[in-house]
C-alpha cells in the first residue's frame, strides 16, 4: 500500500510541476495571460490533453486549481465529440476565473462542463488586442496553447471538468 501512495504522490508532484511550467511558456506566448493572471482569483491549468478521434473522438488531460502559485486541488478534462475528424494531437488550456464566484462554483459543484454555469471566453488572437484589466467583465478567460498534431480546432465547449483525488 506505500508503494501506491508513493505512486500517487509523484504523479501530483508532477502535475504540479508541470502545470507551473506550462503556465511559465503559457505568459511568455502570450502577455495578457500573465496580465489576467494578476487579476484573476484562481487558474484552471490542464498542462497536456490528449484529443484523438476517428468519427467519434474524445480528450482527457489532468490538471491543478492554483490559488497564487498554490496548487489547491486536482481535476480531470474530459470531452466527446463526432464528426468529420481523423487524427490525434496534444495541447493544454488554461481556465483563468476571474470571480470569487466562478472559484466557489467550481469548488462547491467539484467541477463543471464549459458553456454551463460561469461564462468562460476562449481567448483567441483578436479577443487578446482588446483585453485590458478595465475590460474584464466575464467570470473566466481560456487560453488553449502548445497545439500540436494533425486534427486542427480545439474547443473547449462542453468539455467536462471534475475533480479527482491526488
Amino acid at each position: 500500500m506505500a508503494t501506491l501512495n508513493l505512486a500517487s504522490a509523484a504523479t501530483a508532484e508532477d502535475l504540479d510541476r508541470d502545470s507551473l511550467q506550462a503556465l511559465q511558456t503559457l505568459y511568455k506566448a502570450e502577455p495578457v495571460a500573465k496580465t489576467l493572471s494578476q487579476s484573476a482569483k484562481a487558474v484552471l491549468v490542464f498542462p497536456n490533453m490528449i484529443k484523438a478521434g476517428l468519427v467519434f473522438g474524445g480528450s482527457y488531460g489532468e490538471g491543478v486549481l492554483l490559488k497564487g502559485s498554490q496548487v489547491i486541488d486536482y481535476y480531470n478534462s474530459v470531452a466527446g465529440s463526432w464528426g468529420v475528424q481523423i487524427g490525434a494531437q496534444s495541447y493544454g488550456y488554461a481556465v483563468f476565473l476571474m470571480t470569487d464566484e466562478a472559484v466557489s462554483y467550481i469548488e462547491k459543484t467539484k467541477g463543471w462542463e464549459v458553456g454551463v454555469g460561469p461564462t468562460v471566453v476562449v481567448v483567441d488572437e483578436g479577443i487578446a488586442k482588446n483585453i485590458s484589466s478595465s475590460s474584464l467583465k466575464n467570470d473566466a478567460y481560456a487560453f488553449i496553447f502548445s497545439q500540436q498534431g494533425l486534427m486542427a480546432g480545439v474547443s473547449i465547449e462542453g468539455t467536462k471538468i471534475s475533480h479527482i483525488k491526488r
